[in-house]
């Protein structure tokens, strides 16, 4: 994987937006020390983590272009497959 596709990840999911918010706020609040990081900043559309090193997590959330689901991207330099983890507790859209 790039640098370019580990920095800035994006996926589908059939969870509203505040919903994936919300798991967002769990799941990275609650991973190991190694990982473990803290609610930065949140608005309507995204949350901020903080981590080691001052390390920023950026989950974003935003209507699906196809009109279903929620279209969430995650960035982080360090953290990227804390991101990719997180990606796949979330429903993929049904087809």
């Amino acid at each position: 994987m790039s640098v370019s596709q580990r920095t800035l990840q994006e996926t589908t999911t059939s969870l509203s937006g505040t919903e994936v918010l919300s798991q967002a706020k769990t799941f990275f609040s609650s991973r190991p020390s190694l990982y473990s990081t803290f609610l930065d900043m949140e608005g309507p559309g995204h949350v901020t983590f903080r981590g080691q090193g001052g390390e920023e997590i950026v989950i974003g959330v935003a209507p699906a272009s196809e009109g279903t689901g929620t279209r969430v991207t995650g960035s982080s330099y360090l953290f990227d497959m804390q991101v990719a983890r997180f990606f796949t507790t979330l429903p993929p859209v049904s087809v």
